[in-house]
């Protein structure tokens, strides 16, 4: 009995034991887990206090892209923070340091004058520089060494510098015609609070072939490129210059022209179709404001999924980063000056509805009503569901190809003939069997498809977005869409006209204008000239057949 007593009380112990080590074994991991969660959430919280404090455009990362050393302690650091202006990086732990110890890229200098000194940062210069005294490679050693200038991007070896480039003049580099000086801003400001306007005084000082350009960048567009961009345009140019649109409207934005010399500066649009005619609304507003002596000229980076537009005007189908930033200002510089046609898009409903104010669009690209508006209407209210999903820009053409298929089989848009008439400069024209009509501003459709000239030998003259005509054609369905794109056949060719009237008489029918889209009932569509937009072209991307020549007259 005191044996199996004993053995008993040995099977006790041996089970609590094995509960405790499954206890703790459980426990452990989860309170590890606690632990570094409440440091990271407290670290987050420090660092981001020292962010909305700080003078530094600071950005956290968990993981550096390049070798990188901390500004501070010059030791090798995995993560921290960088400045998006200054390109300063610094460990988490030196955050505070740095911020008290160096200043950042300043957009406007006290006092008054005509020029500004180097602003030298230390370390982590760009692998491809070369010292400006030596020619020689900077950056190769594998610590915090080499000096780089955040406004001319020039790069100095630690045994080359000298105390004359340390105070001498900046000459701002390559870009000295694209950057608004600081002490330009600071000028300015003093003159408008004296309240002169004799701006173009000061213009000299900043060169005779200056013409500052504005970046205006959507961060929402397309592949989520934009946030990069703006940091790197902001290394580049003077942070006052660049804009997030997701923070700031065009319009406020587009008021730094009022501080610049007259018909000389030039806007850099990062994103899609949509960003592009946002921002050209804005331009209008200028005008009525009785501010058209400011008015820019407007170039694209073409961010969003379609980019007809941008295509058009030779800045590509879509940019992913293959481009150098430094490469897309020279761009802007090089570009000429074109105008595009505006229109006016105004719906009046019929009947009961009638009673509505008219819909007021403006035209820039294209107006379309059968199968391409019922796929950007899918698109649309699928966006507007789960816009996480839609980031990339491979992934909204995927969806588009699926409801182009979808629509290939249900064709909700057929017997369009039927339903609805079309005046071109007041003459009726007689449809043919169509389920879609797409009235053209611009050359390119779709993502790329020369869609009015279309393919084969026959006359047709190329496409203009300057002279005041529209071109109409008619398609068939989203089978022949899809023809068309991949140039296996052509559209119906229905006539161009400096006036489109198109009724619809019955039923619902999808209709878009630059890739806005929603559903119609019966009503009377009028398409007018409203006005142009000064543009830039850059021939130097140009696609598929376009005309130069004909473009840049």
């Amino acid at each position: 009995a005191g044996m199996e007593r004993s053995g008993d009380a040995t099977r006790a112990v041996a089970d609590w034991r094995l509960a405790a080590w499954t206890l703790f074994s459980v426990l452990l991991p989860v309170l590890i887990t606690a632990w570094c969660s409440f440091q990271r959430s407290r670290r987050q919280l420090l660092i981001r206090d020292i962010f909305r404090k700080s003078k530094h455009d600071w950005r956290y990362t968990d993981l550096f892209g390049q070798p990188s050393y901390c500004c501070v302690c010059g030791q090798h650091i995995l993560r921290g923070a960088f400045c998006g202006c200054c390109g300063l990086r610094v460990g988490e732990r030196c955050l505070k340091k740095a911020d008290q110890r160096f200043s950042c890229k300043e957009v406007m200098l006290r006092g008054s004058g005509s020029s500004a000194p180097h602003h030298w940062v230390r370390g982590n210069v760009p692998l491809c520089s070369c010292c400006v005294l030596c020619k020689q490679q900077c950056g190769t050693q594998p610590k915090l060494c080499d000096y780089r200038c955040v406004w001319c991007q020039y790069t100095v070896h630690d045994e080359c510098m000298v105390d004359c480039l340390r105070t001498e003049d900046c000459t701002f580099g390559e870009f000295k015609d694209l950057i608004i000086p600081p002490y330009y801003l600071s000028t300015i400001n003093q003159m408008r609070k004296e309240k002169r306007t004799s701006y173009e005084k000061v213009v000299p000082y900043c060169g005779k072939h200056w013409m500052p350009v504005i970046v205006l960048a959507n961060t929402r567009s397309g592949n989520n490129m934009g946030e990069t961009l703006l940091g790197e345009f902001k290394m580049l140019l003077n942070p006052v210059q660049v804009f997030d649109l997701s923070k700031i409207a065009p319009a406020k934005a587009l008021q730094l022209c009022t501080w610049l010399p007259c018909n000389a500066v030039r806007v850099l649009v990062c994103g899609g179709d949509g960003t592009v005619g946002w921002v050209l609304d804005a331009i209008d507003e200028m005008k009525i404001k009785g501010q058209e002596r400011y008015i820019p000229q407007v170039a694209i980076l073409p961010l969003g999924t379609g980019n007809d537009l941008s295509n058009t005007l030779g800045w590509g189908a879509g940019y992913a980063g293959e481009v150098p930033v430094e490469q897309i200002l020279r761009n802007v510089m090089e570009a000429d000056g074109i105008k595009l046609d505006r229109w006016k898009v105004q719906v009046t409903n019929k009947g009961y509805y009638n009673l509505r104010k008219p819909k007021v669009f403006t035209m820039n690209n294209y107006f379309s009503i059968g199968p391409d508006a019922l796929m950007a209407l899918n698109f649309h209210a699928h966006r507007e569901k789960t816009p996480s999903l839609f980031s990339s820009r491979i992934i909204n053409k995927a969806v588009y190809f699926f409801y182009g298929t979808k629509d290939c089989l249900v064709q909700e848009c057929k017997d369009l003939n039927k339903k609805v008439e079309l005046e071109l400069d007041g003459e009726r024209i007689e449809l043919p069997n169509l389920e879609g009509i797409i009235v053209l501003n611009i050359g390119y459709w779709g993502g790329g498809c020369r869609l009015w000239e279309g393919m084969g030998d026959e006359p047709y003259p190329l496409a203009r977005h300057d002279d005041g005509l529209l071109e109409v054609v008619g398609v068939h369905g989203s089978f022949h869409c899809a023809q068309i794109q991949v140039k296996l056949a052509n559209p119906v060719r229905l006539g161009q006209a400096h006036t489109v009237r198109l009724i619809l008489k019955s039923s619902k029918m999808p209709m878009q204008v630059d890739g806005e889209p929603w559903a119609q009932g019966p009503c009377t569509v009028t398409i007018t000239h409203k006005t142009h937009a000064l543009m830039l072209y850059h021939s130097g991307e140009q696609t598929d057949d376009d005309d130069a020549s004909s473009l840049s007259e």
